[in-house]
C-alpha cells in the first residue's frame, strides 16, 4: 500500500483520513503538541494506529509542505474565529451571557 492510500484529498488545503471525516491536521496539532501515537488514538478511537503512523510518516516525509498546509490551517482557522467574533448574532449571544451572568449574580447576592 503506498502512504498516499492512506488520505483523501479534497481540497488543495482539506486531507482526510480516507474512510473517516477526520482531516490531517487534527492528528499533526495533536502529534506537535508532544501527544504519542497512542494518545492520539485514543482520542480518535475510530482511527488505527497505522492510520496513525500514515500520518505521521507523511508528515516526516513531506515535513516543509505540511508544515506549510498546517500554516495556511492555522491562518484559515484564525480568520474564521475573528469573523465569527464579529457577527452581529455573536454580539448578541455575548449580550445575552453577560446579562444571565448579572443575573447569577444578583441571586447569589440576595
Amino acid at each position: 500500500m503506498q502512504l498516499e492510500d492512506y488520505f483523501d484529498a479534497l481540497a488543495a488545503d482539506d486531507i482526510r483520513i480516507k474512510g473517516h471525516r477526520i482531516g490531517i491536521e487534527d492528528l499533526l496539532l495533536l502529534y506537535l503538541d508532544g501527544y504519542s501515537p497512542e494518545e492520539i488514538a485514543a482520542r480518535f478511537p475510530s482511527l488505527q494506529l497505522d492510520e496513525i503512523y500514515a500520518t505521521l510518516t507523511y508528515y516526516h516525509v513531506r515535513r516543509a509542505e505540511i508544515d506549510a498546509y498546517l500554516a495556511r490551517f492555522a491562518d484559515w482557522e484564525a480568520q474564521r474565529d475573528q469573523e465569527a467574533a464579529t457577527q452581529p448574532e455573536a454580539e448578541v449571544v455575548r449580550q445575552l451571557k453577560a446579562i444571565r451572568a448579572q443575573q447569577r449574580n444578583e441571586q447569589l447576592a440576595v
